[in-house]
């Protein structure tokens, strides 16, 4: 009897800490073990209307940090100690509110379980996560999975799905494929915005070297330029093929007989010509023979979709480059000086 009035007085001083109003406990939480807890009706009245309650299967220190968590809206339970009990309870607490619907509760301890979340554990807290309908939870540890597989699959945890689970394995094994694709046409999507930017950057270039001139190549009827253009490694590149087109003497022959660097340059000339708006008055040797050439022959698809990826791929460098008016800017700074 004194053994359990002590510990009674005991659970009362967690929450009654710096408030002697607070009415005695008038509810006993029975846990796995035997022990009892006290608490009041008042904060326990989401989980149950009866002066016992039992909550079984989960340790009995995890339910005592669920109950002080149920008071800390009441009382001066300091982050601190809130944190402890999630890095300690994480995935008990989880179980628990989902179980008695405290909803603030379960989100906090998907937001925790979230953070230290590791390879080790994943495949636990992706099991708990699907039976306690955590969507947000189940998601970040499938990504985690997918991220890390190799680490996961020494777990403990993904043995014993292997062993129980066929379905969440099926599952699993589904996502991180999934990913692996998803990644592999993000990069290759990647390196095809570089091309199209790259010959974008050709095409400007060609229109620079041809109209204004470069280092080593410039327009007859014109000087030599003092200073190397703003995209000079792309420049240099062109005009070292430029030089070469000229003097090839391959360069007229049939296709499977022309070299590497003619064809490239045939292609480049009639990619600007595909783009060219002006072929009349173009400067760029072939424009018009290009574009007449293209309007007698039917041009295939594929060659139509690289044609507006690079035109898209311009337009957007240049906006990126556009430079802001003044006006404009210092309505953004006096924007940002006000927040």
């Amino acid at each position: 009897m004194g053994a359990s009035t002590d510990r009674r007085n005991g659970c009362r001083r967690w929450h009654e800490v710096g408030n002697e109003h607070v009415p005695p406990t008038d509810v006993r939480i029975v846990t796995s073990d035997g022990q009892s807890i006290p608490a009041h009706s008042t904060v326990l009245r989401m989980l149950d209307r009866s002066r016992i309650l039992h909550i079984l299967g989960v340790p009995h220190d995890s339910v005592v940090a669920f109950v002080r968590l149920l008071y800390s809206s009441r009382s001066a339970t300091s982050a601190r100690e809130a944190k402890e009990a999630m890095e300690r309870h994480g995935m008990a607490l989880l179980a628990l509110s989902h179980a008695y619907r405290v909803r603030w509760l379960k989100r906090r301890c998907e937001a925790g379980l979230a953070a230290w979340l590791s390879a080790a554990r994943a495949m636990d807290v992706l099991k708990l996560a699907r039976l306690c309908d955590a969507p947000r939870l189940h998601q970040r540890c499938l990504r985690l999975v997918a991220a890390d597989f190799v680490a996961v699959q020494e777990s403990e945890g993904w043995r014993f799905v292997q062993k129980r689970d066929p379905a969440l394995e099926l599952e699993v094994l589904q996502f991180v494929q999934e990913t692996a694709q998803r990644t592999k046409r993000w990069k290759r999507e990647r390196a095809d915005q570089a091309m199209y930017r790259q010959l974008s950057e050709a095409m400007n270039c060609l229109q620079h070297i041809y109209t204004e001139g470069c280092t080593d190549v410039w327009p007859h009827n014109s000087r030599r330029p003092d200073n190397p253009c703003m995209s000079f490694s792309t420049c240099e590149g062109l005009q070292l093929l430029i030089r070469h087109f000229a003097t090839c003497g391959r360069k007229l022959q049939a296709a499977t007989k022309t070299c590497t660097h003619c064809k490239r340059m045939w292609q480049l000339f009639r990619l600007h010509s595909s783009l060219c708006d002006q072929p009349a008055s173009c400067r760029i040797p072939l424009c018009k023979q290009f574009k007449e050439k293209m309007q007698e022959e039917k041009v295939d698809k594929t060659w139509r979709l690289l044609v507006k990826k690079v035109a898209t791929a311009r337009v957007m460098s240049s906006l990126a480059n556009r430079k802001v008016p003044k006006v404009v800017h210092k309505s953004w700074m006096r924007c940002r000086g006000t927040r």
